[in-house]
């Protein structure tokens, strides 16, 4: 089908970017620095901070004019807790320098507030943009990319900014919005303390696990971690497990049906990220488990008897909802892309994805691409070539690509860019109700 780039943009929603707003800040220049390792010789870096604290990093490559030189704005994982740090976009700007390398210009931020907080971190990333656009020129095209939890900042961002990005392309991406994709971390949190009881422990003070951990808790990773070993056996080679701890952890895995290289990452979400939805909520539930039925332990009745159960708080959970659920109201091209095996987002979150464009009316501008690889944090150079380029084709020529095209795209990109494509141009995910138990 073709749809021609004119034709992208929703009447609605160029009546909703055309209200009047107040005058934005003036943004401070970006000051030149020294580029990252990984980049091409003769590549240009500039950085700072932005008027609202947020780390900014700007990489140019050899040559790039803003006339005839495309732009990719990049929205980063996570998020992380706490102040924002300038070492987190060098770190991104090292791991996706693939985009400088094939020839784009690429514009990240640590943004200016850590937390789950996805309206602020989208506000940041369109901030960057702005900035990008004052100081360096206005892009012949602008590429939004959100990688893991930034993908759902990028998604909320394309709703709200309709004439500002010209193409989406959302990698490994929490894509179920957050009032459906956490859940199973509350499932996590109860099947655990269920089997181990240290989290907290007998002697500590009880609270909802939903809460992650009471405020003011001097409880850090290293510390659950401690605790996770003791019950689990996690950090330990499987020969020196006991037998118990072996047993638990089939148990947790195979009910929560998560990678057990995974578990802790999880648990840690859903201790410290939690107790930060926890707060921002008032201290009222965003997630339950009434109604969920557990299942693959070797006595699902007695596990179901005796789990901890909760209540959402309705408002609190549509509180949630209004900031990290995507509408799928995207008027321009996206092309997302998930690893079979991902251990930390299922690409169950991705199939969720496209039913929600559906719904919105926006099928039409979306293309979903699956691969057999087993990570989350990156998948291979010439994945993301071939992305980028089928993005790119979309946009100028209003031919929507099919998994196969970008299939082929990345075997060609291989000549340039070693890496496994392992594309799965067939392949679809089961609902996520299938992973995750429906709530009542």
């Amino acid at each position: 089908m073709t749809i021609r780039p004119t034709a992208l943009l929703m009447p609605a929603l160029l009546l909703a970017a055309c209200r009047s707003t107040p005058p934005l800040p003036p943004e401070p220049a970006p000051q030149a620095l020294a580029c990252p390792d990984g980049l091409p010789t003769g590549s240009r870096c500039l950085g700072g901070r932005d008027s609202a604290g947020a780390h900014i990093l700007i990489a140019l490559p050899p040559g790039w004019t803003a006339a005839s030189g495309d732009l990719v704005v990049h929205a980063h994982g996570g998020p992380l807790l706490g102040e924002p740090r300038a070492e987190r976009v060098a770190e991104d700007l090292h791991r996706w320098s693939i985009a400088v390398r094939a020839g784009y210009a690429w514009a990240g931020s640590s943004f200016a507030q850590g937390g789950v907080q996805v309206l602020a971190a989208a506000e940041d990333t369109e901030r960057l943009r702005r900035l990008f656009v004052t100081h360096v020129g206005q892009p012949r095209r602008t590429l939004l990319h959100g990688q893991s939890w930034g993908a759902s900042v990028a998604a909320r961002l394309a709703e709200r900014q309709p004439s500002a990005y010209d193409g989406v392309l959302l990698s490994s991406g929490v894509l179920g919005g957050g009032s459906r994709s956490y859940d199973f971390r509350l499932d996590l949190r109860v099947v655990y303390q269920q089997l181990c009881g240290n989290h907290p422990r007998p002697d500590e003070p009880p609270y909802p696990l939903w809460m992650g951990q009471p405020a003011g808790s001097p409880m850090k990773q290293a510390d659950l971690a401690a605790r996770t070993r003791e019950c689990l056996g996690l950090g330990l080679p499987a020969a020196q497990r006991s037998a118990e701890q072996a047993a638990r952890l089939k148990t947790l895995t195979s009910v929560i049906r998560i990678q057990e290289r995974s578990v802790q990452g999880h648990l840690n979400w859903a201790t410290f990220h939690f107790a930060d939805i926890a707060r921002r909520s008032g201290e009222q539930p965003v997630f339950g488990n009434e109604g969920v039925r557990y299942q693959g332990s070797t006595d699902d009745d007695a596990l179901n008897a005796a789990v901890l159960r909760y209540r959402a708080d309705p408002k609190a959970r549509a509180r949630f909802a209004a900031d990290t659920d995507p509408t799928g109201r995207i008027a321009a091209p996206v092309l997302t892309v998930h690893a079979r095996q991902d251990p930390v987002a299922f690409p169950e979150l991705s199939g969720e994805f496209g039913r929600t464009m559906a719904r919105a009316g926006q099928a039409d501008h979306l293309v979903q691409v699956y691969t057999d690889h087993s990570e989350h944090s990156y998948l291979a150079d010439p994945v993301y070539v071939a992305l980028l380029e089928a993005l790119q084709a979309w946009v100028d020529r209003g031919v929507k690509p099919a998994p196969a095209t970008v299939a082929a795209r990345c075997e060609a990109a291989r000549t340039r860019f070693p890496g496994e494509c392992r594309m799965l141009p067939d392949w679809t995910p089961p609902p996520l109700d299938t992973r995750v138990p429906a709530r009542d």
